[in-house]
């Protein structure tokens, strides 16, 4: 095919360029899912010696927090090496009373003005490290989170290691309550392995989830907290990692966390991460593309990946949309696809994205009665993504902190039943 024929369709200028664009896309991510399949890097076991400050931020979750401080009193880490803390913030129900009857020491926050976790955490970290006893590190969970008993026992692995932020495996507590707490699951499923373990394999750099998260006292010093975002977790890690502070994946410390039962509920917990995304977009993908072209830096380059994010997935909805319209109605650009690569390698990746959950839940030995909502309500809810993402890209970021309620009022016992 000559260059004249290749620019023959009206959108020919637009979508050829752009085809080669997403089909490196593919390819990167291709082999970044690919990297996930098996764990490369087995970490050292080592004696329980650090020191943790575990701290749960809680807004009016009474409901769901004795149960977590229970879980969290039973780890089977030494009690002498860890406290619990929890931040009963601008709570006016029983959160506080409940927490503390279970032995957690509470620290009540009231700040109407500076509302939401990231304030929350500030507030604290400030209090923690004039505090007359000093731990290695913080780890944080959600006030709806449960936690596997051998959590800490992981965490101090990989602290022993060497490493200074460590994210946990981020499971569900609810899976089989609906389709959308399902699907939510699901998503989270595919990301620990085939984006959070790839990266570990790989060498890069991986990032917070907002729970079951470690990150040294010693690096919270140096660099501050300072991450306000609707986004905080990722906003840390991109602030550490621009800093020298590469964020570590531990795939074998699991948190269970609550899934949204509606998908309204589950629309506006994603808008509101999408908006914390689309404003760290704006403030970080320059700076994170420059310094890794600067630097030939794969960690940064691969970062930048992550906060491109939201463009990404813009540029695949219009492109979903064109390419009906060009299929359907009438060729308005040319598929270069089949000339840049041959097709059956092109049939290879998208196979392979399509399968991904069904090899996941078979290595991650996950529930299997989730299959029956992988074929038809998965890809709707990750389809969502594409609306949501693009109301986000064009909204104002910095908006009221919306609190997600938590109704599941489930112990650990309840989920090993389930499984």
């Amino acid at each position: 095919m000559d260059t004249n024929e290749l620019f023959s369709l009206p959108l020919d200028v637009i979508m050829i360029p752009a085809q080669v664009i997403l089909s490196l896309v593919a390819v990167y991510f291709f082999i970044l899912g690919m990297s996930g399949l098996a764990q490369f890097r087995t970490p050292k076991v080592h004696a329980p010696q650090k020191r943790f400050a575990l701290v749960v931020p809680a807004h009016n979750e009474e409901t769901v927090i004795g149960p977590l401080v229970d879980n969290l009193m039973a780890l089977t880490y030494p009690k002498e090496l860890y406290d619990v803390f929890v931040i009963a913030d601008n709570s006016n129900d029983g959160t506080a009373a409940a927490a503390r009857n279970r032995g957690a020491t509470v620290f009540e926050r009231f700040d109407t003005t500076l509302r939401g976790k990231g304030y929350a955490l500030e507030w604290f970290f400030a209090k923690l490290f004039n505090m007359p006893k000093k731990y290695d590190a913080v780890v944080v969970f959600d006030a709806d989170n449960l936690v596997d008993p051998q959590f800490l026992n992981h965490m101090n692995n990989r602290l022993c290691d060497g490493a200074k932020i460590v994210q946990g495996y981020i499971d569900a507590k609810n899976p089989h309550d609906t389709w959308v707490s399902a699907a939510f699951a699901m998503a989270f499923w595919v990301a620990n392995r085939m984006l959070q373990l790839a990266r570990y394999n790989l060498g890069l750099s991986n990032y917070l989830g907002g729970t079951g998260m470690a990150i040294s006292v010693d690096v919270l010093k140096e660099i501050g907290w300072g991450a306000t975002s609707l986004t905080e977790d990722l906003e840390f890690s991109l602030k550490a990692l621009l800093l020298g502070h590469k964020t570590t994946w531990a795939h074998e410390a699991v948190v269970y966390d609550e899934k949204p039962l509606t998908f309204k509920q589950a629309w506006n917990q994603r808008k509101r991460w999408a908006l914390g995304h689309v404003e760290l977009f704006r403030t970080y993908s320059l700076e994170f593309i420059k310094e890794g072209i600067k630097k030939r830096d794969l960690v940064l380059l691969d970062a930048a990946m992550v906060i491109l994010q939201p463009l990404l997935v813009i540029c695949m909805g219009i492109f979903s949309v064109l390419g009906l319209i060009d299929s359907f109605f009438v060729d308005i650009y040319t598929s270069i696809f089949k000339y840049i690569w041959p097709p059956l390698l092109w049939e290879l990746v998208s196979t392979l994205q399509i399968i991904y959950p069904f090899l996941v839940i078979w290595l991650d030995n996950l529930p299997k009665r989730i299959v029956k909502w992988v074929f038809f309500h998965y890809p709707a809810f990750v389809y969502s993504w594409i609306p949501i993402v693009f109301i986000s890209f064009f909204s104002k970021t910095r908006v009221s902190w919306s609190h997600t309620i938590h109704t599941r009022n489930i112990s650990y016992a309840d989920i090993m039943r389930q499984r």
